[in-house]
């Protein structure tokens, strides 16, 4: 089974009868790279757990790398790292100790594991600071000494849940390439959670997006992109103020807009063939647009209008 994952219909439900995940299922092939997209609170960090043992689920079926993950959790550990939110890294301990003693858990002899430590902080190029307190080490790299470690004992598959958040765009570009090359060059299977979605269309084979529990659509990104049909129309406003009213005057044309401060987002089949009445509508309101752009739909307009819809369902159900 190598790196595969196979999700059916998993449901997790807490105390108070508050459900987390609500029927999930997925599939992830062997040496794929899948990123799992969602706000907070969507049940992705919810269904690492479930998938890397830490939870058990309420149902459903699961099985990582070839194991049911509740009938052979011990099996499914062997053969994965996971990357928590939080770094499970002691301050008082020197990078290199913590990479010794992560290796000796996993069986290796004492200069084996020496060996493989070296080679791992060099992999994510801590070389320099292997004799520091992870305590004095910057956010960044602490994140890859984190990485460093779920790689010891060289998993089918590494969940990496968030990995980059807090993170400066250069120590987010280095992670993205470290785990980049994990898939390309070594054939790692990666299962990433993220809220960015920049990270997710550049890095990703496919994606799923997850909402209040439930999986609202899956795709590669081009795929997910297509979904929409129709082009973003961008427009930029000196004051957030003057975006509300374009954002309404934007619905009376009976197009779906979406706004975010000083910007307003139009959404239309073909976006060109609107753009006169737009800019007469405006004009006769006494709004210029600091920026205009046209573009075909990003993750982020697939990300809005899938969870918007979903949202309309709920309301529609209630």
């Amino acid at each position: 089974m190598g790196g595969k994952i196979y999700v059916e219909d998993v449901v997790k439900t807490f105390k108070g009868n508050v459900q987390a995940v609500k029927g999930v299922s997925l599939q992830v092939g062997d040496g794929e790279f899948f990123a799992f997209l969602g706000p907070n609170g969507a049940g992705k960090s919810t269904t690492v757990q479930l998938l890397t043992t830490l939870l058990k689920p309420t149902s459903g079926k699961l099985e990582v790398a070839g194991f049911d993950v509740k009938k052979e959790p011990e099996k499914v550990r062997l053969e994965i790292g996971v990357a928590l939110q939080e770094t499970g890294i002691d301050p008082d301990l020197k990078g290199i100790e913590l990479l010794e003693l992560q290796a000796r858990l996993f069986g290796f002899s004492k200069k084996a594991a020496r060996s493989r430590a070296e080679e791992l902080l060099e992999l994510v190029d801590l070389t320099d600071d292997a004799y520091r307190l992870s305590g004095k080490y910057s956010g960044g790299m602490r994140r890859r000494l984190d990485l460093a470690m779920t790689l010891v004992h060289q998993p089918k598959i590494l969940f990496l849940d968030e990995p980059t958040t807090g993170l400066d765009p250069m120590n987010r570009k280095a992670i993205w390439k470290e785990i980049k090359r994990l898939n390309k060059e070594e054939g790692t299977t990666i299962f990433l959670t993220t809220q960015y979605l920049e990270e997710a269309d550049q890095l990703a084979d496919r994606i799923s997006i997850i909402n209040k529990g439930e999986i609202v659509a899956t795709g590669t990104p081009e795929e997910l992109k297509r979904t929409l049909g129709f082009d973003a129309i961008l427009l930029e406003f000196d004051t957030d103020e003057k975006a509300v009213h374009a954002q309404q005057l934007a619905h009376q044309m009976r197009h779906s807009a979406e706004l975010l401060k000083n910007e307003v987002t139009i959404y239309a089949e073909n976006g060109t063939s609107i753009l006169v009445d737009l800019i007469r509508t405006l004009d006769e309101h006494g709004l210029h647009p600091s920026k205009l752009n046209v573009q075909p739909p990003s993750l982020d307009d697939v990300f809005i209008q899938v969870t918007k819809e979903q949202k309309k369902e709920v309301e529609t159900s209630e």
